[in-house]
């Protein structure tokens, strides 16, 4: 098909390099892209006519919701933006959310129901991505990943054919949807299982020492707190704009007990350096961050570090966590508290890894021209590989990488080989594979097998 057949199909709005729009229209939250082109899908038909063209014309594809994923960057092949697909609707606990939604609009949707779901931490995070990728949040420990809340979905197939995906009627695809990325179609529809929240207890506390003592008290806090309680740990320089400098301690308690949260907290409080901040009841969809546009102007620097899920949070690994941050003035650590109801789920029963992790810990320090010279960034990629094995596995949304290998970093052996079952029975060409990708059967390149990619 030509270009001139792409606008002549029913694909939705097409946005080529030199068109009016193209500049906004390949920005997306986390940088600028340089794809062929750039659809803007304002319905499933839009979305199952863009697949057709795509397989058709071999073209690779990359699927645009919130935007923060660092495969916008990857040069050519058609963007397909489906971020109009965001209706959002709630029958019961039962709530249907469009693919191209946003957390902070679901939040706010499901508060005006009593109503929540675990979701990012961020606002403007898209619920496709961090769903497909499993989806750390904060009621993790009560609810489980975003994923372990999906029931069904409506998926757009390799094919361009629209199928109903559930438990009863593709066990197979839903299990390989729960954790197992964008590899197998896109998402138009997730069909979630909310729960009751009618508020939530926020607390912040700052850690002005040595954060080692407050951080083995924090860690024995959680290792039989009550599930309605969730943490992160952050220390992060002035230059990050996400978050306040400096050491915190951030939990959310899913309710309104105060007097609750403050005993369960009341160790943490007492610790060395520790002092209170904030501590106060508010609504779920205030506690989501609004992270700042990227700005062409001013893009981030590389970053050298990663992240891990830790089964066993010794002292020993919150020592290289606190000396990262230490060794490394513009670096940043965090470690969020899983275990609960992240655990309750059998490690075959999503493709999503390390369900015996209880933290989930990330550290990287940033890669700034002229700060840091190759000795420097030889030492921090050798302090993070020392965190990283002490964990057991890697949480694929919380990378930069777009490295085609790091999939098998993150899926095990098991795993990937079930996930590559699936994707050969739904993707045998390849078409979605801006990703972290699981290769389908044959050499694993785009088109191998001779089908569009």
């Amino acid at each position: 098909m030509s270009n001139d057949d792409l606008s002549a199909a029913s694909v939705g709005t097409v946005i080529r390099p030199g068109d009016p729009e193209w500049e906004s229209a390949r920005r997306f939250h986390s940088g600028m892209g340089s794809p062929a082109a750039v659809i803007r899908a304002s319905t499933v038909d839009d979305v199952r006519g863009a697949i057709r063209y795509a397989s058709a014309e071999r073209l690779e594809v990359m699927i645009r919701g919130g935007g923060h994923s660092a495969w916008g960057e990857v040069p050519g092949g058609l963007t397909l933006d489906i971020s109009a697909l965001d209706a959002i609707s709630v029958e019961g606990t039962r709530v249907r959310v469009g693919g191209g939604a946003r957390w902070g609009a679901v939040a706010h949707a499901l508060a005006e129901h009593d109503l929540g779901l675990s979701s990012g931490d961020t606002a403007s995070v898209g619920v496709g991505g961090l769903t497909l990728g499993g989806g750390i949040g904060w009621m993790v420990r009560a609810w489980g990943l975003a994923c372990d809340q999906l029931v069904g979905a409506q998926l757009v197939t390799a094919r361009g054919e629209v199928v109903e995906v559930t438990d009863a009627s593709h066990p197979e695809l839903l299990w390989a949807l729960r954790g197992g990325g964008g590899n197998f179609g896109v998402v138009t529809r997730f069909d979630f299982e909310a729960h009751r929240l009618n508020g939530v207890v926020h607390a912040v506390y700052g850690i002005d020492a040595d954060a080692r003592p407050a951080l083995r008290v924090l860690r024995d806090i959680l290792a039989d707190a009550p599930r309605e309680l969730t943490v992160t740990y952050m220390d992060v320089p002035p230059m990050d704009p996400n978050a306040p400098a400096g050491a915190t301690v951030t939990a959310v308690w899913i309710g309104t007990d105060e007097e609750a949260a403050r005993r369960a907290l009341a160790p943490l409080a007492e610790a060395p350096g520790v002092s209170e901040r904030e501590f106060g009841v508010q609504s779920y969809p205030d506690v989501l961050l609004e992270a700042p546009e990227f700005d062409p102007d001013q893009p981030m620097p590389g970053f050298l570090g990663g992240n891990t899920l830790v089964a066993d949070l010794d002292d020993d690994a919150i020592d290289r966590i606190v000396s990262f941050r230490e060794a490394n003035p513009a670096s940043v650590v965090l470690l969020r508290s899983l275990g609960g109801a992240y655990g309750d789920v059998a490690q075959d029963d999503s493709a999503f890894p390390a369900r015996n992790a209880t933290w989930f810990a990330m550290a990287g320090a940033f890669d700034i021209p002229g700060m840091v010279d190759d000795d420097a960034r030889a030492r921090a990629l050798a302090a993070w590989d020392a965190i990283e094995a002490s964990g057991s596995g890697v949480y694929g949304n919380f990378t930069v990488s777009t490295d085609p290998s790091y999939a098998a970093r993150i899926y095990p052996p098991a795993t990937m080989a079930r996930l590559a079952a699936v994707k050969r029975t739904w993707d045998p060409g390849n078409v979605f594979c801006r990703n972290h990708n699981v290769q389908p059967e044959g050499d694993g390149r785009p088109g191998s097998d001779g089908q569009a990619a």
